[in-house]
């Protein structure tokens, strides 16, 4: 049966996280769903649905700054929040591209994604 809430993706490698992430972002009250990699975000029917997408950055296989530049070149222009355990300093959000609403590191606050996934639901 078909939701009114906005479908947040989630595509993290490692499951707590995945989970975690997934739990809080219903307790929120939207819709979640979660990949355990990007090839498996880019395999599935969610995509045209997906109102925004978090992902970490560093996964074996496709980075989530590679699926993210993917997802671009299939012309789909999908709010993104990247997370990761691994900041890089020399890494802005707003260099990245005008559909990155975020940029977190491991562990963030719920108010912190909340925040970005607001803003990316807001454009």
């Amino acid at each position: 049966m078909p939701t009114n809430k906005p479908l947040i993706a989630i595509v993290d490698d490692d499951e707590s996280m995945r989970e975690a992430t997934k739990g809080l972002i219903r307790s929120l009250g939207f819709d979640a769903e979660v990949f355990s990699s990007a090839e498996d975000f880019l395999r599935s029917p969610h995509i045209s649905c997906t109102a925004c997408l978090v992902t970490d950055i560093n996964m074996p296989g496709m980075s989530g700054l590679d699926l993210h530049r993917r997802l671009i070149s299939l012309g789909e222009n999908i709010p993104t929040v990247l997370i990761t355990a691994f900041p890089n300093e020399n890494l802005h959000a707003r260099e990245l591209g005008p559909d990155i609403v975020g940029y977190l590191t491991k562990p963030f606050g719920e108010q912190d994604l909340l925040n970005c996934i607001r803003s990316g639901l807001a454009r």
